[in-house]
């Protein structure tokens, strides 16, 4: 789709103003939020720079980039002056953020407490739109294993396959297993079937010497845990 014709581009800025001169001369952290975006766009529309028209998009999601990153390209697309390769761009340099949260969180492999499984999966799936449901495989030292998309689009609409689960533990031989599954809406109750589903596993694995630690709720910034709440 052709870009709309712009009257900011960067090169035309003063040398204050310039993003990219900024970064590579101060350093990256010195650069606020709209100016790293209005570097990735690289110009503004006919009223406004790339900054300008960077401030204006992050405002409308709060200034939050966790939101931002769940705008689609369509969305992106509704803002005079992104085009569709400039909103791609946008959506790729966010998720390309999330993905080194990811790899970050995956350094810290060992659990050690309920926190640590929500550092450990809230990257995965803490800011989906959607319902999915994770096993967390552990060995006796609490190290993962694993962990598997067991099921995606709500628990209720879904079939836990409890034979499939304790096959995958034997098979990596695990000895500890770990429930996890987000909220979308960011309520943290659990529900009835969150209940049905953390007993009916815990009593399969029971006869398999397999023990269900801990089964987490997880929303974009805060989780529930069964175990600090003592309903394992």
């Amino acid at each position: 789709m052709q870009e709309e014709l712009v009257s900011f581009p960067i090169k035309h800025w003063s040398l204050d103003d310039r993003p990219r001169e900024k970064l590579q001369d101060k350093g990256r952290e010195t650069l606020s939020d709209a100016e790293l975006v209005a570097i990735l766009i690289g110009s503004g529309n006919k009223e406004e720079s790339a900054v300008s028209l960077s401030q204006r998009i992050l405002a409308s999601v709060n200034n939050n980039l966790s939101e931002l990153g769940r705008l689609s390209i369509n969305q992106l697309k509704g803002f005079k002056g992104i085009g569709e390769a400039k909103a791609i761009t946008i959506a790729a340099a966010l998720e390309l953020g999330r993905r080194r949260r990811r790899e970050e969180a995956l350094k810290k492999k060992k659990i050690t407490s309920s926190r640590s499984v929500f550092e450990f999966m809230q990257p995965k799936i803490g800011e989906l739109q959607h319902e999915e449901f994770w096993i967390i495989y552990l060995n006796n030292s609490n190290r993962v294993i694993k962990s598997n998309q067991l099921s995606k689009g709500g628990i209720t609409g879904t079939l836990v396959d409890v034979r499939l689960v304790l096959k995958k533990a034997l098979e990596v031989g695990a000895t500890g297993l770990i429930l996890a599954h987000n909220h979308p809406s960011g309520a943290l109750r659990p529900s009835v079937a969150d209940k049905q589903i953390t007993n009916k596993l815990k009593t399969a694995a029971q006869s398999l010497d397999i023990r269900v630690l801990d089964h987490i709720i997880i929303t974009e910034k805060a989780y529930f845990s069964f175990a600090d709440e003592t309903m394992m």
